[in-house]
């Protein structure tokens, strides 16, 4: 197999129904940024970080092609079995945040991303997360999203927060508050 097929060369692209659509179609974009998201979260799982947060992070790389296959559908002609985003997988973003907070302070000032290369790399993959959730709640004014796309982008933004504020506190390093000059 090929990896080049030259069908895109004048600037369109294939959905999986078959459908014909403009490279800077929503849809495009919305599938694109989740990629984008899914290979800034493999940059992290290659950081030196725990076991445990690396397989955490593989579930999601594992959740974000499910949900890269689901947007890059033509919800009126694709008939392939894609696989289903779940409750339960957002609900597992939920447990871990939960458990992450057990041990950091309370939140008391915007932080300021940085600190280190991978609480950096955290909260750029939070920005295109955010970017991301944007997209698809954008499409979703025009054509079939299922709704847990965009409440587990929302949840996994929350997420790559708090994984950056675990990194900080498990590496000691000081978190960047925002306190504004007045």
């Amino acid at each position: 197999m090929k990896i080049y097929t030259k069908t895109g060369d004048k600037g369109l692209t294939s959905l999986i129904g078959g459908t014909r659509v403009p490279k800077h179609h929503i849809r495009i974009e919305s599938y694109g940024t989740v990629d984008e998201l899914n290979s800034y979260i493999g940059l992290i799982r290659d950081q030196d970080i725990d076991a445990h947060d690396k397989e955490v992070l593989k579930q999601i790389q594992d959740r974000l092609f499910t949900i890269g296959s689901s947007l890059a559908a033509d919800p009126e002609r694709s008939r392939m079995i894609i696989p289903d985003l779940h409750m339960s997988d957002v609900e597992m973003l939920e447990i871990e945040m939960d458990t992450m907070n057990e041990s950091l302070a309370p939140l008391k000032h915007f932080i300021l991303p940085g600190g280190s290369n991978v609480i950096s790399f955290c909260h750029i993959a939070r920005c295109v997360c955010r970017r991301a959730e944007r997209i698809t709640v954008q499409l979703a004014e025009e054509s079939i999203v299922d709704e847990k796309v965009n409440i587990y982008l929302n949840r996994l933004s929350d997420y790559l927060f708090t994984l950056a504020r675990k990194i900080a506190n498990v590496n000691k390093v000081t978190e960047n508050q925002w306190i504004p000059r007045i």
